[in-house]
């Protein structure tokens, strides 16, 4: 009995451990997650890089420049060669670099920045040879920026310097060889002196250059990003930015922008996620740069891009945050995020068209005054937003207010007009269609006193004539005895050195419309 009994536990414990083995198969406990299927295999709702199962080196690049991408600042810049408001940014040169920030001045009218700029709200801003407004060139005029780096660059050891130009157009922004130079000691800082001709900051004795590299906007308004790759012979504390040594032959001032500084040990770049294509464009894709000793595997979300195992993404999977993980040998590395957010764009649009006329917006013909909306597409298929705002000429009357002085006169469009009233006009456009104008002509009149008393009770103290606010722009007054004697010119006399009497006046004013007129009477002094 004992044994049969023993027979019956045996076979219930199997078949727990059967139950609990089906149990085990359909929750995943037991199983690693397998990193690159974009399958949760563990079913623990944590798929592939999510799950810490898949835990990885996450190498993201800091820059050795401090406030690389200008974004710190000390105070706002409110006008040219204010550098030091930058935070740990120094003005390197005698010649004065340029911050321009979104908080208030974005730059010189002359030289636009392209827009957006590439990271934050702050760039840098520097011309390389000037030309002065009598036509003076000067073709030493080097503008840099230097900075104490956060930490050394050492001695043969390789690191990359890259950073985004901006460019204004062909004329004021051609090709350029943008330099980098370096100095053992941020006491270097800054170089040259006052002497705007100085040049180069390797001009010095102290400073090296550490490389060199042309870069050209394609005659565009557009940032272009670019790298200078370095091995440093000596130990290097500070740096400068800028144009190369060469002298600039040029009739115009050369003007550019960086932003985005990042100077960092090369082997960080493996893993620098980079944009191939416009991101508005269908054939938009990431890449990083491709070394046959590493293997890759792309993620979206955290999750696997099944089969997309080079360092270029071979399609475009939209939106969303993006990673990329290498493997080299046993040992693991994946990128900090890159996110992808496709740009739109809104911009504002005034046209102004003939009555009987058509103007074509979003494919709609409209032809009559108001504010529109609609959705465009840029050069690179990018959404932008646009709001116009259409005149029909003609479709309504332009009212404009005028008030003459009497027996003054009001012209417009070689019409000459004395008498007030309403006068409907049909003028002229420059775009050669007729314009309706309702002019309101109505006087306007000058008062002046005929008699004041100076005696300091804040009342009547001083003598001027008097009309609406912002008729007057200046007064020419002259104020004679009874024997002809002037007494006072100016535009407001107080009074205080005469007698009590009645005096001359001569008044010529001009009034802010463009008239004038003169005036003459007596006035009395009380006292």
């Amino acid at each position: 009995m004992k044994h049969i009994l023993q027979n019956i536990d045996q076979v219930i414990w199997n078949g727990w451990i059967i139950i609990l083995c089906i149990m085990l198969s359909h929750t995943g406990f037991g199983q690693a997650e397998i990193c690159n299927n974009g399958i949760d295999d563990d079913n623990d709702l944590l798929i592939d890089i999510n799950d810490d199962d898949c835990r990885c080196q996450v190498f993201e690049p800091l820059s050795l420049i401090p406030n690389p991408s200008f974004e710190d600042r000390n105070c706002c810049p409110t006008d040219r060669s204010q550098l030091d408001c930058a935070t740990d940014w120094i003005q390197a040169s005698a010649p004065t670099t340029d911050f321009i920030h979104a908080c208030d001045w974005l730059g010189w009218p002359q030289f636009p920045p392209p827009m957006p700029f590439p990271d934050g709200d702050g760039i840098m801003g520097f011309r390389d040879g000037r030309v002065r407004s009598s036509n003076n060139p000067e073709p030493f005029w080097k503008e840099y920026a230097g900075a104490c780096l956060l930490s050394p660059l050492i001695a043969d050891s390789s690191y990359r310097f890259q950073f985004d130009l901006g460019f204004v157009d062909d004329e004021q922004s051609p090709p350029i060889d943008i330099s980098f130079f370096g100095t053992p000691s941020c006491d270097f800082l800054p170089f040259g002196g006052s002497d705007i001709a100085f040049g180069c900051p390797s001009n010095s004795p102290n400073w090296k250059k550490l490389g060199e590299i042309r870069v050209s906007g394609d005659n565009q308004n557009v940032w272009v990003n670019a790298a200078i790759d370095i091995v440093p012979e000596e130990d290097i504390y500070a740096i400068a930015i800028g144009p190369d040594c060469r002298a600039v032959d040029t009739p115009v001032s050369l003007y550019y922008y960086f932003d985005n500084l990042l100077l960092t040990n090369l082997e960080f770049f493996d893993l620098q996620i980079s944009e191939v294509s416009h991101p508005c464009r269908a054939d938009f894709s990431l890449s990083v740069p491709f070394n046959p000793d590493l293997e890759y595997q792309w993620y979206l979300g955290g999750v696997a891009l099944v089969g997309e195992t080079f360092s270029t993404l071979r399609q475009n999977y939209g939106e969303g945050s993006y990673q990329i993980r290498i493997l080299d040998g046993q040992i693991c590395r994946i990128s900090a995020d890159y996110e992808y957010v496709i740009p739109s764009y809104s911009s504002p649009l005034s046209v102004a068209i003939c009555q009987g006329d058509v103007y074509r917006f979003g494919g709609v013909e409209l032809s009559t005054s108001g504010m529109y909306e609609s959705t465009l597409k840029t050069n690179n298929n990018c959404d932008s937003m646009v709001q116009l705002r259409l005149d029909v000429i003609g479709e309504t009357y332009d009212t404009v207010e005028a008030r003459i002085i009497e027996g003054g006169q009001f012209e417009i469009a070689d019409v000459v007009f004395e008498d007030i009233g309403e006068y409907p006009l049909t003028l002229s456009s420059s775009l050669g269609c007729d314009s309706l104008v309702l002019l309101r002509l109505n006087h306007f009149t000058v008062f002046i006193p005929n008699a004041f008393s100076p005696n300091a009770d804040g009342v009547n103290d001083a003598f001027y004539p008097v009309a609406s606010e912002g008729l007057i722009q200046s007064v020419d007054m002259r104020i004679f005895d009874r024997w002809g004697n002037l007494m006072f010119e100016g535009s407001e006399w107080n009074g205080g050195e005469v007698e009590q009497n009645v005096y001359v006046y001569m008044i010529n004013i001009d009034f802010e419309n463009g008239q004038s007129k003169a005036y003459q009477g007596t006035v009395t002094v009380v006292k």
